[in-house]
Parts: structure tokens; C-alpha cells; sequence
């Protein structure tokens, strides 16, 4: 079995190919075919987190059956394609990327597969998304990314978001430390930059706005954050990159709308104007409402690596949003289980994290096994 595993962690799509190819020839019955080349990315799952393969029938579309026009705006080769729907993405215990929809493209920064242990080692382009923030989020942003620095101007910030604008309450450092409170509103610059535009600015409880006239000050003069990273200050705008101050894995894009909605402020990307827009991508589970789909390229995770990758991530539990830690999407993986697609590809399904108790052992399952989901009896065979 593991033997099995390796040879099909390492084969590459020419390989797959090739394989079929020599079982035709061989006049192989095609049951017999199916059932060994569909044990092998089983088998390999099994081998690396215990999820076993659950064999239902799903379709899928590929790059190299697409129209044309589609095939055009296809990413490079050699790249992922990536596509997520309702996935809160933790790129810190306290700082989750709430993406509504996202459609974009991974690379590796070196060249070869994309390594999800290594969250250094990679980069995610956003074509089109929609990604939101609230204040929980912003806050740790601001406290443990944004203001971390030594000499930092302001400290023990805390965001708010309510009535369509935003708000600051912290510590300005000043020789002593001032309190203050802002109420700013929050849109994009034409260059994609968070622009933080205060309308109310209090100072030890009084007017700030009428103080800092008085002595002719800004928020510029007042805040240093010439050490800082993705943060400038122009006149009383606080202006931020919001793709330079998150924490890995790196992520590429354009921002060009910012809003405040309900208790999130939510960022809405779109290529670049010497991009073209990517068409949408059909996951083989076209009815998961919580997913995160990786097609094409090649993708390492543990033991196990895919060429000509296609791997469908299901919410266990789509009543809410998939919450997934990239740091911890190991235990999420063991916690759930999988299945192999007719193209063989593969379809896991993951709880999410915050309801992952603790790292389940993986349960041995010999070649041509199927597991079936938690709770559930084993398929007939």
C-alpha cells in the first residue's frame, strides 16, 4: 500500500495518462482498471491523514474541455487555479479573511508544487473577490502587524464598526501616553489603498479636531510611521495596504471598492487593467455551498502530492461559514474524511476548526476500502 501511495504521490498527469493508455492496450477489463487506479490516491490519502474514499458519482469540468473563450483567460500552466465560496480563512488565531467569494490563482514562489505546510512558500493572485474584516479582526491587525514595531506612534487599539464608519480608540505615544478616539469612514484610493478618513477625532475626551487647528497640526505631524510596513499617513487620512500588513501566505490583487456593511468592512477585488477576468470555475460538487476548489499545477499537503491537481474542500457543516486554519488544516483533515472522484481527483470534507476537539488517529484502510463518513454504515460492496 504504501508503495502504491508513493508511486502515486509522485506521477504526474503525462504518467496518468500513460497508464490508461497501457491498460487499453492490454485489453484490461475496465472494471479491474478503475477499481486499481482509483485505489491509488485512496490508498495514498489513507496512508497520510486516514480518510478513507466514500465513491459516489460527480462530474467535473476541465481546463482542456472548456469553450475558447474560456481557455483564453486561463491562468498560465504550471499555476493553480483557485476558487472559494463562504470560507473564513484564519491567517492568525485572531485575524480571519472573511471571504465571501473568491476567484484567483496560486503559484509557488520557487517554482514546483504548491506546499500548504510551508503558507511562506506560496502565492495566492485574487482575480475577483469579496473579502471582509470586522472589528475583532481589525484590531488584532492593528495591534499585533500594523503598531507591532518598536517606537510605534499609537498602541492598545481597538476597532468598532457600526452606522456605516469605523472606530479608533487607543493610546497615542507622545513622550506619555494620550488617549484618543476616532470616528473615521473607511474607502479606497483609485491606487487600492484602505483610506481611514476621520470626521470626529477626540483628545483626552475634548474636540481634537479643534485642538490640532489651533496648533495647526495633522495627523501626519502627529503620527510617525516611517518604520512602519504598508501604512502612511497623508494630511489627517491614515492610508493602508491591505494585502501588505496580513500576516502569510502572500496575496496579490487590487482593491477597488471598500464599504462598511453590518459589523464588517469588506473589500471587493478585481484584476488588474492589464489583466483579464478568469471565467468562473465548476467545482465537481457543484451543490457545496462552503468549499474551497484547487484545479491544475501541483499541490503538496503532508505525504501526499497531486500532479494536474484537482481537490474540492467541503464544509462538514454548511448551516455556517467553512472556518479553516491553514495552521492547523491537518487536524481538520483527520477530523473528516474523503472521497475520489471518477477523473481522480479528490473531494475532502473538513470540519471546522473550531469544532475539531482534538487530532483523531488515523484509521488503517486496506486497498480498494472505502470509509464512509463519521456515524454512517460502510457502502455495500
Amino acid at each position: 500500500m504504501i508503495g502504491l501511495a508513493r508511486a502515486y504521490a509522485f506521477m504526474d498527469g503525462s504518467s496518468l495518462a500513460s497508464a490508461r493508455s497501457m491498460a487499453r492496450a492490454r485489453n484490461f477489463s475496465g472494471e479491474r482498471f478503475r477499481a486499481v487506479i482509483t485505489s491509488m490516491p485512496l490508498c495514498a490519502m489513507a496512508w497520510t491523514a486516514g480518510c478513507g474514499a466514500h465513491d459516489q458519482p460527480h462530474t467535473s469540468q476541465r481546463v482542456d474541455s472548456l469553450p475558447p473563450s474560456v481557455v483564453d483567460s486561463a491562468p498560465q500552466s504550471g499555476q493553480t487555479q483557485v476558487s472559494m465560496h463562504n470560507v473564513d480563512f484564519y491567517v492568525d488565531p485572531n485575524v480571519v479573511l472573511r471571504i465571501r467569494q473568491l476567484r484567483g490563482t496560486m503559484r509557488s514562489k520557487t517554482g514546483g508544487a504548491i506546499i500548504f505546510d510551508d503558507k511562506h512558500s506560496f502565492i495566492i493572485r485574487l482575480n475577483s473577490a469579496e473579502v471582509g474584516l470586522n472589528a475583532s479582526d481589525l484590531s488584532a491587525l492593528m495591534n499585533k502587524y500594523i503598531f507591532a514595531y518598536k517606537g510605534a506612534p499609537i498602541k492598545r487599539v481597538s476597532v468598532s464598526i457600526g452606522n456605516g464608519q469605523m472606530r479608533m480608540t487607543g493610546q497615542l505615544h507622545k513622550g506619555v501616553d494620550i488617549p484618543f478616539d476616532i470616528v473615521a469612514q473607511v474607502s479606497a484610493t483609485p491606487e487600492g489603498l484602505m483610506r481611514i478618513h476621520p470626521t470626529q477625532t477626540k483628545i483626552f475626551r475634548l474636540n481634537g479636531g479643534a485642538l490640532m487647528s489651533v496648533f495647526h497640526l495633522t495627523l501626519q505631524k502627529l503620527l510617525d510611521v516611517s518604520k512602519a510596513t504598508g501604512v502612511t499617513v497623508s494630511g489627517d487620512d491614515i492610508l493602508i495596504d491591505p494585502l501588505r500588513v496580513i500576516p502569510p501566505p502572500t496575496i496579490e490583487g487590487h482593491v477597488i471598492q471598500i464599504r462598511v456593511e453590518g459589523d464588517q468592512i469588506v473589500q471587493t477585488f478585481r484584476a488588474a487593467a492589464d489583466r483579464s477576468a478568469l471565467a468562473p470555475l465548476v467545482p465537481p460538487d457543484a451543490d457545496a455551498k462552503n468549499f474551497m476548489y484547487y484545479r491544475g499545477g501541483s499541490i503538496r499537503f503532508g505525504r501526499l502530492t497531486m500532479a494536474d491537481a484537482e481537490m474540492q474542500i467541503v464544509d462538514l457543516d454548511p448551516a455556517d461559514p467553512f472556518e479553516f486554519e491553514l495552521d492547523q488544516y491537518a487536524r481538520q483533515l483527520v477530523a473528516g474524511y474523503s472521497r475520489t472522484l471518477p477523473d481522480l481527483g479528490l473531494e475532502v470534507f473538513m470540519r471546522d476548526i473550531d469544532k475539531v476537539h482534538g487530532t483523531q488517529k488515523a484509521r488503517p484502510s486496506g486497498m480498494g476500502a472505502r470509509s464512509s463518513p463519521p456515524g454512517t454504515k460502510p457502502p455495500s460492496l
